[in-house]
């Protein structure tokens, strides 16, 4: 049977008194229908020992068993679930009296109004008097809180069972007496509710002892409703007793009022269940997203903060090559990896706001802000890359270059000292003439003026050699191993230089009569001699430039020296001018001469030779820098191409970011709408795709043609990269703000209407236009939408709408204050209460009523979820469903 505590504790007195006399139409001083008393005895029996069995205890006479009063108080008590005053157990008139007076005062503190029932009537087994207080207390407790539709009681009670046996055929539920005679009533009332208790359509009109039989046995034995009445006292009478038919209907009503409760407080409890499993399973997602996105940044940061030095252009150009595969292929991914994560996060706390829930808090280095924080390492380490492999880049072919130079102008330098050091060590004057030795001397000079211009190349040796150390050269050792060579010999050189010249000096005296031409020859071929060594090495010097100035000044400075060819070319024919002067002489003397040119080994033939290889090698220039001009000509267009390209691309994202700026705030239309609008601005903003893919080509071209700066344009590839992937992120954002906003309108039940108002008022008062107001702006707006406030609700309201403390408020913050000020949402106390309706009213559930209330998969997550029971009322396996429910809203831990 139903407890009636909770309801008879909520109604009013006025409403009873009201009601009963309306329901005065039982005659009290008119004898009862023998018929009718019978029935009234039987259904009033029945439903008091409904109840007194709670108690222990039961009536069989009802006129007598309240005669003492004891009975009828402890009736009182149960179905109030209040406590009366202590009753008096002597057995005395005056005790019963009392007793009975109690339990009438009892009555009437609930607002009942008991005409012409006193205690003396009861008390000496007035059965119509009884009749009628239990009549009383029927109505009161069990008929009076019963509400259908706005009408109550009896009509209440009438209006619920036509409305619930309405689908039924032969059933017209018009009062509580003839309506119900044939049974097919109770048995419509059953298969409503229990269909499978009832086989209704067996069911014959002309059977009504059969059908009433049925019904009392199936209430009595599966809902808990005891046989109050049986078939014949109905089917014998011409109109059952409207009172006693009430009374069993009642029954029926509140059985299955608790039952459609328990299906209510089910589909609430697996409503808010599904809500907390999506939210706890976008949870994970996140933070498994979250942390595969940080492993993958931890793992390429110290691959991007190597600074491993190679020892070759190429295996830079190959670590270049990487780097590019890693820009291309492996980050885009891990970008858009990135702006998921960000837009699951907005999603997920949209989500728990408007189910009421706690914000998420991801796991320690696990936010969103975390995760930009990585993210900005990750790109200051690709940018400090970038830079390491170009000035690499750069270094390695200046080494290369200058070990060329070294290489080069040691070779030279060792195959000019071959042989000089036996040259200095002979003593061939000791036994030369005068002659011979003023010879010696002179030639000794002319090769102090040789040793003098090379001292210059030995100087840019070792300067070249300097400069292989300061930059980190991989070979160093053999270069300074040779330099060290060179240099020790060089000073060997001058040393013994020094002293063959003090020893020719000193025979000089002795010796005299020498050849002025062949001085005056050997003194002018050495310095022209070691101007075409010079000039040959200059035009085979290698060269590396960067633009085209640098590559037109060394073709300027290749004419000038063109043009000094034709004085050097004079110097030649002087210079063999002398040598034809000493033959001339020789032959006009008669002079034999005893061989070649003793102050030198320089031979006309040799300066022939070399003017030859010189002047073969001045074409070979003009072209190779020719070739080199056509080079940076291509690379000055590669530039040009890529500015052009850059300036567009640059122009184009700089506008769709202000053009995205302007459609956030200034956006018409539904929120469908909306979406739909900028799901199409997004897909003609990746329309745009192919002209970043051609700059990106441009760029490879620039890179590969080792192009380091450009002056067409302020615009560089990185900068159009992080302005590209911000744009992108930007739509994406504005995209998930406006799915949030569609969120808060379903959610919240928001109009159209109402989100247009609440945007417009938004951009009224959002001066800035930048889809955010400062607090006073704020404050302006929530004055002119109708609040009044106060400095403290107004920071109450700041709380909620920046809990960080910003000093801004967003669009969606904003409407998600105004929706919550005017919707509802399920709280911890409604979950409480309806698990409290699962468990029959204990501070307690067990396994098998969940199982048997919600579906087996929530079932099963309560009951995994759910901590033991601890109260002093506990039985085995009872769950604590109160700190479950409060868990579910944050205010304590599962």
């Amino acid at each position: 049977m139903v407890d009636y505590h909770a309801a008879n504790n909520q109604s009013s007195a006025g409403g009873v008194q009201t009601y009963m006399e309306q329901e005065n139409d039982w005659d009290r001083d008119l004898l009862l229908d023998p018929a009718w008393e019978k029935q009234q005895r039987k259904t009033f029996t029945a439903w008091c020992n409904s109840h007194l069995r709670k108690a222990g205890t039961q009536i069989d006479n009802i006129e007598e068993d309240f005669r003492d009063g004891l009975k009828l108080m402890l009736l009182l008590e149960v179905i109030s679930g209040e406590r009366l005053p202590k009753p008096e157990r002597g057995k005395m008139r005056v005790h019963k009296i009392n007793n009975v007076n109690k339990a009438l005062d009892f009555i009437a503190s609930k607002g009942v109004k008991l005409v012409s029932i006193g205690a003396e009537e009861i008390v000496d087994g007035n059965a119509k008097m009884t009749l009628g207080m239990i009549w009383t207390i029927i109505l009161r407790f069990a008929i009076q809180d019963i509400s259908v539709e706005e009408t109550s009681a009896k009509e209440g009670l009438l209006l619920w069972c036509q409305r619930k046996t309405a689908p039924y055929k032969n059933v017209n539920v018009q009062n509580f007496h003839i309506s119900w005679k044939d049974g097919l009533a109770f048995n419509a009332l059953i298969h409503r509710h229990r269909p499978d208790l009832i086989d209704y359509d067996s069911l014959r009109k002309d059977d009504p002892v059969t059908n009433l039989n049925n019904a009392f046995e199936v209430a009595e034995k599966h809902l808990d409703i005891p046989k109050m009445l049986d078939a014949e006292d109905i089917v014998g009478t011409l109109r059952p007793d409207e009172k006693a038919i009430m009374t069993y209907v009642s029954c029926f009503y509140h059985a299955f009022s608790g039952a459609q409760k328990a299906e209510t407080a089910a589909n609430r409890i697996c409503k808010v269940l599904a809500v907390n499993q999506e939210n706890e399973q976008m949870m994970e997602d996140y933070e498994k997203l979250a942390s595969d996105l940080l492993e993958w940044i931890r793992r390429t940061i110290p691959w991007l903060e190597n600074r491993t030095q190679e020892k070759t252009v190429n295996d830079m150009q190959a670590k270049q090559e990487d780097f590019r595969d890693y820009r291309t292929v492996h980050k885009p991914p891990k970008v858009q990896e990135k702006c998921q994560l960000e837009i699951s996060f907005n999603t997920l706390q949209t989500k728990l706001r408007l189910s009421n829930r706690p914000a998420f808090m991801p796991s320690e280095g696990r936010m969103v802000s975390d995760i930009n924080g990585a993210w900005h390492t990750l790109e200051g380490a690709e940018k400090g890359y970038e830079e390491w492999i170009l000035s690499e880049i750069r270094r390695l072919e200046r080494l290369e270059h200058l070990a060329e130079k070294f290489h080069q102008k040691a070779a030279i330098h060792e195959s000019w000292t071959d042989g000089k050091e036996a040259m200095l060590t002979q003593k061939d004057y000791e036994t030369s003439t005068l002659s011979e030795v003023k010879a010696l001397l002179r030639k000794h000079e002319a090769f102090e003026s040789d040793l003098a211009a090379h001292q210059d190349r030995v100087e840019q040796i070792a300067a070249i050699a300097q400069e292989l150390n300061e930059l980190d050269y991989y070979d160093s050792a053999s270069v300074n191993t040779r330099c060290q060579k060179i240099c020790d010999q060089w000073d060997v050189l001058g040393a013994l230089t020094h002293s063959r010249k003090e020893s020719l000096e000193r025979t000089e005296k002795q010796l005299e009569s020498i050849d002025e031409l062949y001085l005056e020859y050997a003194k002018r071929a050495a310095p022209f001699n070691n101007w075409m060594e010079g000039a040959m090495e200059d035009l085979q010097d290698m060269f590396i430039v960067h633009n085209i100035e640098e590559i037109q000044g060394l073709i300027t400075a290749h004419e000038q020296f063109k043009s000094t060819l034709p004085e050097a070319n004079k110097e030649r024919e002087a210079i063999q001018a002398i040598q034809s002067e000493v033959l001339k002489i020789a032959q006009s003397n008669g002079i034999k001469l005893s061989g070649a040119n003793p102050y030198t080994t320089i031979t006309p033939k040799s300066i022939d030779s070399k003017w030859e290889k010189a002047m073969a090698m001045v074409p070979q220039r003009d072209h190779a820098l020719q070739e080199e001009l056509n080079k940076q000509n291509s690379n000055d267009s590669l530039r040009a191409t890529f500015a052009s390209q850059a300036n567009v691309v640059g122009a184009y994202i700089q506008a769709k970011m202000e053009e995205i700026g302007r459609i956030s705030i200034e956006m018409n239309g539904t929120l469908e709408d909306q979406l739909t609008n900028l799901k199409d601005y997004q897909k003609s903003i990746m329309s745009y795709m192919p002209e970043i893919n051609k700059l990106e080509s441009y760029h490879q071209h620039i890179q590969e043609a080792l192009i380091f700066d450009n002056q067409y344009t302020s615009y560089t590839m990185e900068h159009l990269r992080v302005g590209w992937e911000q744009l992108l992120t930007t739509i994406a954002r504005t995209i998930n703000e406006v799915e949030n906003q569609i969120l808060t309108r379903d959610a919240k039940g928001i109009s159209q209407e109402q989100l247009y108002e609440y945007r417009a008022s938004f951009n009224h008062f959002d001066k800035k236009r930048s889809g955010q107001m400062v607090s006073d702006d704020f404050r302006a707006l929530l004055i002119a939408t109708g609040n009044s406030l106060g400095d403290g609700e107004f920071a109450r309201i700041m709380g909620i709408v920046d809990p960080n403390g910003s000093g801004a408020v967003t669009f969606q913050a904003f409407i998600d204050f105004m929706s919550s000020e005017t919707t509802d949402t399920d709280t911890a106390d409604q979950v409480i209460a309806s698990f409290k309706i699962l468990a029959a009213d204990k501070n307690f559930i067990t396994p098998d009523e969940l199982r048997r209330e919600l579906p087996p998969d929530q079932a099963e997550y309560c009951i995994a979820r759910m901590a033991p029971y601890a109260g002093p009322d506990a039985v085995p396996g009872a769950l604590d469903y109160m700190s479950f429910s409060t868990a579910l809203y944050g205010e304590s831990d599962l």
